[in-house]
C-alpha cells in the first residue's frame, strides 16, 4: 500500500491531520450506517424466525387436525358400511407384508406348496363335513309342528256311491289355516235380590273382583295385548287402533293409554320382587340409552315417589321453558348369575337412577366408565365395587385403527389374550376359574400395561391428545377398575349381555314415546 510522504512545515502537517480527521468521520458514519443496517437485519431474521415457529405450530396443528378428522370419516364409514361385528383376524406383525423386494424362486415356490395345501386341507373339511351331513327330509315328509291345535274334517262319498263298499281307511291332507284375532265381548250378569218385605235391606248382589280398569270394561287379556304389542313388537298406538279395528272394535289412543297404565300399576309388585331377586347376585351389569320424554301439560303428583324431587326440577324446567320434550334414560340391569334382568327409566342421566335401584345392592357393578359410577364405593360405604367393561376400552382402541395400526394391533392382541383366557375357563367352577384369571389374565395384563408405558405408545409417535392417546389415557385411568375380574371370579370380562338389552330400547324409541309412564319401572326375566 503505497502512501504520502509526510510533509515537512507544520502548516502541512496540520491540513493533513485535518484531511484524516475528515476521513475518519466520514468511515465512523459508513460503520455507524453499516451498524444499523445489520441491527435492522437481525431483527428481521428474528422476526421471520419467529415466523417460521410460528407456522411450523400452525402445520403440526394442522396435521393433528388432519389425522383426528381422517379419524372421524374412517369412524363415520365403518357405521355406514363397515362390518357389524367387532372381531377381528389380523393381529401383530400381520399388516405390512410388502417388503418392498421381489420374493425368491424359493420364496414362490414355498408360498404355492403352502397355497396348495391349504386348498387340499379345505377340500379334506367339505368332503368331511359332507358326508356327516345328514340327508335332508323330502318335502312331502315334512310336517307341521306337533304343538299346533288339530281338528280333523271328514270329506266322504255320497252315500249312494258308497253302496256295497268297505271302509278300509283316510288319506290324510294337513292344512295350515289362519284366523285373525277375534275379539269377543264377555257379558257377566251380577244376580239382584230384595228382600219381599224389608226394604231397609236393599239390594243384595255378588262381590264384584277387581277389573283392570274401572268398571271392569277391559279384560287383562287387553291389556297384554296392547302391552306385549308396544314393548314386544314395538307398535305405537295409532298402530295398534288398525290392528283393533281390523278385529272390529277401533279405540281412541288415550284409552290404550289408560289400559297402559292400569298394566303398569298391575305389574308394579312383580317388578319390584324382580328387582329384590336381582340384588341376590353377587355381580350385575348395568347401561343405559337414551330416550325422548315428551314433556307432561302439567306437573304430576310425585309426593310419593322416592325420585320426586329430581323429577320435579326436570320437568318443573321443561314446563317453565316450554320444551315439547326433554331427553331422558332407559336403564338396563342384568344379572350375572341369575335369569333376571330390570328395565328402570329416568327423566335424565343423573346417578339418582342407579343410586335407588342399587340402594340395597352388596356386591360388584360392571359397566362402562361413566362419571356416575365413580366413587360409588364411598357413596356406596364400600358396599359396591365398580367392575370397567373391556369391550368399552377396546372399542376406544380400535377406533385408531387408521391412523396407529401397528399400535392397535399389538393391544388388541394382547386384548384378545384375556378373551382366550375367558374361553377356556368358562366351563371351571369359581376357584379354578379365578386360580386361572390370576396366573394368566394377570400376566396378559401385566404385558398391556408395559405396552402402554413402551417408547411406542410415548410422544413423538403418539401425541397425548390424539385418539390413541386419548384411548391410551382411558385404559390407564381405569386400569384397577378394568383389572377388577381378576380379584372376583362372578365378574364378567365385559357388559356386552346387558349392552344387548338396550336394543330392544333403541329398536322401539321411536314408537313408544313416553308420555303418560313417568314412573315407568318394566321387568322381565
Amino acid at each position: 500500500m503505497n502512501s504520502k510522504p509526510l510533509p515537512n512545515d507544520i502548516d502541512a502537517c496540520h491540513q493533513l491531520i485535518a484531511e484524516l480527521q475528515s476521513q475518519v468521520g466520514e468511515h465512523q458514519q459508513i460503520i455507524g450506517k453499516q451498524a444499523t443496517e445489520l441491527s435492522l437485519k437481525d431483527k428481521l431474521i428474528e422476526e421471520q424466525a419467529h415466523s417460521v415457529l410460528e407456522l411450523k405450530a400452525d402445520h403440526d396443528k394442522l396435521d393433528e387436525k388432519v389425522i383426528e378428522l381422517n379419524l372421524k370419516i374412517e369412524k363415520l364409514l365403518k357405521q355406514l358400511y363397515g362390518r357389524k361385528s367387532e372381531r377381528r383376524v389380523d393381529g401383530e406383525g400381520q399388516l405390512f407384508l410388502d417388503l418392498g423386494e421381489e420374493p425368491t424362486p424359493e420364496v414362490v415356490s414355498a408360498l404355492e406348496e403352502a397355497i396348495r395345501e391349504a386348498e387340499q386341507i379345505v377340500d379334506d373339511a367339505e368332503e368331511a363335513n359332507k358326508k356327516r351331513r345328514k340327508k335332508r327330509p323330502e318335502p312331502s315328509d315334512r310336517k307341521f309342528p306337533e304343538h299346533l291345535p288339530r281338528y280333523e274334517k271328514i270329506v266322504d262319498l255320497p252315500e249312494a256311491q258308497r253302496k256295497g263298499l268297505i271302509l278300509i281307511g283316510y288319506d290324510e291332507v294337513e292344512t295350515l289355516e289362519s284366523t285373525a284375532g277375534e275379539l269377543k265381548v264377555r257379558v257377566t250378569k251380577y244376580a239382584k235380590y230384595a228382600h219381599p218385605t224389608d226394604k231397609s235391606q236393599g239390594i243384595v248382589t255378588p262381590e264384584r273382583p277387581t277389573g283392570l280398569v274401572e268398571g271392569d270394561r277391559f279384560d287383562a287379556s287387553i291389556g297384554v295385548e296392547v302391552v306385549a304389542w308396544k314393548y314386544f313388537y314395538h307398535l305405537p298406538f295409532y298402530r295398534q287402533q288398525d290392528l283393533f279395528a281390523g278385529s272390529g272394535w277401533t279405540p281412541s289412543r288415550s284409552t290404550l293409554g289408560n289400559i297402559e297404565t292400569a298394566v303398569e300399576f298391575a305389574l308394579r309388585p312383580l317388578a319390584d320382587y324382580l328387582r329384590s331377586v336381582l340384588k341376590h347376585d353377587r355381580t350385575v351389569g348395568c347401561d343405559d340409552t337414551g330416550v325422548l320424554l315428551i314433556t307432561p301439560k302439567a306437573m304430576p303428583d310425585l309426593s310419593e315417589h322416592p325420585r320426586g324431587k329430581r323429577i320435579g326440577e326436570v320437568l318443573g324446567n321443561a314446563i317453565e321453558s316450554g320444551k315439547p320434550s326433554i331427553n331422558a334414560n332407559m336403564w338396563g340391569y342384568y344379572a350375572s348369575r341369575l335369569p333376571v334382568v330390570v328395565f328402570d327409566f329416568t327423566v335424565s342421566r343423573h346417578r339418582d337412577g342407579p343410586d335407588d335401584v342399587l340402594s340395597d345392592f352388596k356386591g360388584n357393578v360392571l359397566g362402562d366408565c361413566w362419571s356416575g359410577f365413580q366413587k360409588i364405593d364411598l357413596r356406596s360405604d364400600s358396599r359396591i365395587t365398580f367392575a370397567a367393561c373391556w369391550a368399552h376400552a377396546r372399542r376406544k382402541i380400535d377406533e385408531c385403527r387408521g391412523a396407529f395400526p401397528l399400535q392397535v394391533a399389538k393391544l388388541e392382541s394382547l386384548i384378545r389374550m384375556l378373551y382366550d383366557v375367558e374361553d377356556q375357563i368358562k366351563e371351571l367352577d369359581d376357584a379354578a376359574r379365578l386360580a386361572r384369571r390370576q396366573s394368566l389374565s394377570r400376566h396378559v395384563l401385566d404385558q398391556i400395561a408395559e405396552y402402554l408405558d413402551s417408547e411406542a405408545m410415548q410422544s413423538p409417535s403418539v401425541l397425548p391428545k390424539s385418539n390413541l392417546g386419548v384411548a391410551a389415557g382411558y385404559v390407564r385411568r381405569h386400569w384397577e377398575a378394568l383389572c377388577r375380574f381378576t380379584e372376583d371370579a362372578t365378574i364378567p370380562l365385559d357388559n356386552n349381555d346387558c349392552e344387548q338389552l338396550m336394543k330392544r330400547v333403541a329398536t322401539g324409541r321411536k314408537n313408544w314415546l313416553v308420555r303418560r309412564q313417568l314412573v315407568l319401572r318394566f321387568s322381565d326375566n
